[in-house]
């Protein structure tokens, strides 16, 4: 049973987001010592690009960060926070990044991640994403959605 609700942000998400993006990225941190940082420019994020947010007892628990980029839809985010791992919202959120990318009219999304993260290389790949290129320890990776 989902425990959270999703729902557009707003810039007075911007600080729980970015303490989301912190604890989410906390793990990576630790063993990543190249990692960009992740929770940046969050309030920035949320006026530019479209942005939602996971809520459960008034506290985001998860976010999503797309950016509309010329013929395809960047996945340039998503996260949960450690408590909420494992009931299904980073499912949830990439289902609602490939919703929102087709029904915006692309064809593809795209994201990058890093390359000292294979857990995540692996769990995209079994979500039919495929690898495009790797520049230094930068991945990028692509997945053709279907015509609506």
């Amino acid at each position: 049973m989902e425990n959270w609700t999703i729902r557009r942000a707003d810039v007075r998400d911007a600080n729980g987001l970015s303490r989301c993006f912190d604890a989410a990225y906390a793990q990576y941190a630790a063993r990543i010592d190249d990692l960009p940082p992740m929770s940046e420019n969050c309030a920035e994020e949320i006026a530019k690009y479209l942005v939602w947010v996971a809520e459960a007892g008034g506290t985001i628990v998860g976010g999503l960060v797309l950016v509309p980029s010329d013929g395809f839809l960047l996945l340039a985010n998503v996260a949960v926070h450690p408590t909420n791992r494992g009931a299904g919202l980073g499912r949830r959120l990439l289902t609602l990044a490939e919703t929102e990318a087709v029904d915006r009219g692309y064809a593809e999304m795209r994201l990058n991640t890093h390359a000292d993260m294979a857990e995540n290389i692996r769990h995209y790949a079994r979500k039919g994403w495929s690898r495009m290129s790797q520049e230094g320890k930068k991945v990028t990776m692509r997945k053709e959605l279907p015509r609506s």
